[in-house]
């Protein structure tokens, strides 16, 4: 039976909750490989295994309760070993470089924060701030619409306008976050997204951060944010 990884952690973190359960179905129990100074939060490996929602809950449900005693580095969901012997040799090799990122990551979480623009508020927005084209557009409604070549021109104007102003809020977004945040990670380009980042955050200083993403939605309500965490820190682990 090969073994799933949930995470790694100190050999002195604070023992997981009894009957503390993982993936599969049944869920398996959860338990511990100890190397050295180090150890990792395992449990077997349910033969395919897919990322349904149950599972996945499972996964957060294990680095939720592990987190609450102290600095877990997570693995991303599906992590598996042949066998726990296997992750005792990985703990082994890479003793020094786990300590350094526990060291680093020590009571901090994640927040990503995830924004696109809601299409109608953008066009008043820009319009509203582009005299140029709100002068086109004008003119176009007096002309009744316009012709075809001038609906198409201003139509090619307004998108180059929205392109430029998702440039400028993908600025926006992290400097107004990151200064309430230890350290950023932008995630894969998307074409739903103008901004997509992970925040490394004081868990202490959670509080700060969620009042200032508040006052972002304020300062821009044409900005759509979505905002997931606190989370373990995956984008922050190697």
């Amino acid at each position: 039976m090969s073994t799933y990884v949930y995470g790694i952690t100190r050999a002195g973190h604070p023992g997981l909750p009894e009957e503390l359960t993982g993936v599969g179905d049944p869920p398996r129990p959860v338990h511990l490989v100890r190397t050295g100074e180090l150890s990792a939060i395992v449990s077997e490996a349910p033969e395919g295994l897919r990322p349904k929602r149950r599972d996945l809950l499972a996964h957060q449900t294990v680095l939720s309760e592990a987190g609450a005693g102290g600095s877990v580095l997570p693995m991303r969901f599906g992590s598996v070993s042949p066998d726990d012997e296997a992750v005792h040799t990985v703990l082994a090799e890479r003793e020094k470089h786990y300590l350094e990122r526990l060291d680093a990551l020590e009571g901090k979480v994640e927040y990503n924060v995830k924004a696109s623009h809601d299409e109608e508020a953008v066009l008043h927005h820009v319009l509203g701030s582009n005299t140029e084209l709100r002068a086109l557009s004008e003119a176009n409604r007096a002309a009744g619409g316009g012709t075809y070549e001038q609906k198409i021109h201003l139509g090619e104007r307004v998108a180059a306008a929205v392109q430029e102003q998702e440039r400028q809020d993908g600025q926006l977004v992290r400097q107004a976050l990151e200064g309430h945040a230890v350290d950023t990670n932008p995630g894969p380009e998307s074409t739903g997204w103008l901004a997509n980042i992970s925040f490394l955050v004081q868990r202490d200083d959670s509080a700060p951060f969620t009042e200032a993403v508040d006052a972002l939605r304020r300062e821009a309500p044409h900005l759509v944010l979505q905002v997931n965490g606190p989370l373990p820190p995956y984008s922050f682990v190697e």
